[in-house]
């Protein structure tokens, strides 16, 4: 079984990555609202705070069996939650990791994603001496492309019917990020 992980403290430009705390589950309301958001993750689509508290300990549980580092995206040094980043780890032991992002509606456009991916990717390499790190976009999702690119990310090509989505498969755009390329906007 692997170790547990210990989920740090990241600063993320104006932003601050850290662990989920029970005192998150407005994010979880506000992300349950989204149309998009439970789609793709574990977040409850019918919110009720038993289910957002569950939802957060999912997280902790994913730390705790070594699966990945799920962080909160946090604003005003720390105390509002804006969105999610996570690194997971199912294919460490071959040097690569998956990366995730998320952000609600009412924070969008601030930047908090880029910034967050940004500093996740460097502590991934840096720290945990990563060799690839991989994440997955809709084709349609601009937005969130433009968020990989600016983090660095170069488009590898479309995986077709790569995951199932709200019921059906869905074709994927992969992005990668090696050691060697450049970290994105402000970075080296």
């Amino acid at each position: 079984m692997p170790e547990a992980l210990r989920v740090p403290v990241l600063p993320a430009g104006d932003f601050v990555l850290r662990p989920w705390q029970v005192e998150d589950l407005p994010l979880v309301r506000e992300a349950s609202s989204d149309p998009y958001i439970p789609l793709l993750t574990t977040v409850p689509a019918d919110y009720s705070d038993e289910a957002g508290e569950e939802f957060i300990r999912r997280q902790w549980q994913r730390a705790a069996e070594g699966a990945g580092y799920p962080f909160v995206i946090a604003g005003e040094g720390g105390r509002r939650p804006l969105g999610v980043v996570s690194l997971r780890m199912k294919d460490a032991a071959e040097g690569r990791a998956s990366v995730g992002y998320w952000i609600v509606d009412s924070a969008r456009g601030r930047g908090a994603a880029a910034a967050a991916l940004r500093a996740v990717t460097a502590w991934a390499f840096d720290h945990l001496r990563m060799d690839r790190l991989e994440l997955y976009v809709e084709p349609w999702n601009t937005a969130s492309a433009r968020t990989a690119e600016r983090a660095g990310f170069r488009r590898e090509g479309l995986l077709r019917s790569w995951q199932r989505i709200g019921g059906e498969r869905r074709d994927m755009t992969m992005y990668a990020l090696l050691p060697t390329d450049g970290r994105g906007e402000g970075e080296g």
